[in-house]
């Protein structure tokens, strides 16, 4: 199978998409315990629970996303989930934000990242991006 490349800006948002969620996948697979620090999940010694939930729940599933979107990105429905599973991501953490009082400067910065690479993708899906 050949794997295309990115031709056009069209092609380029859910390329990039794509690249990005295998990136923090691979954060959350091979540096959990990182990542919970990211996160402000502080402890002496995380529970082994939590660095597993780490690897599998968000290393495994954003890599798994990830690599199916970046194998076809041309795709409009890839680039219709791979924006709505960031949309949603987004959605979780505004719900989090106005309801559980973690309003941190941090948590609006995930947030914004999170609309935008939820946009590259839906954009070229709902054409609003022409090639």
């Amino acid at each position: 199978m050949e794997i295309p490349l990115p031709q056009t800006n069209a092609d380029l948002l859910p390329f990039a998409a794509a690249v990005l969620t295998i990136l923090v996948g691979l954060f959350a697979m091979f540096m959990p315990r990182l990542m919970l620090r990211a996160f402000g999940i502080r402890g002496i010694h995380p529970q082994p629970q939590a660095v597993a939930e780490m690897r599998a729940t968000l290393g495994g599933f954003y890599i798994g996303l990830g690599l199916l979107s970046l194998l076809l990105f041309d795709q409009p429905v890839i680039q219709m989930i791979l924006g709505g599973a960031w949309a949603f991501s987004a959605f979780g953490r505004l719900v989090a934000i106005l309801s559980d009082g973690v309003s941190a400067w941090k948590n609006t910065l995930i947030l914004l990242v999170s609309l935008l690479v939820a946009a590259a993708p839906l954009a070229v899906a709902f054409g609003f991006v022409q090639p």
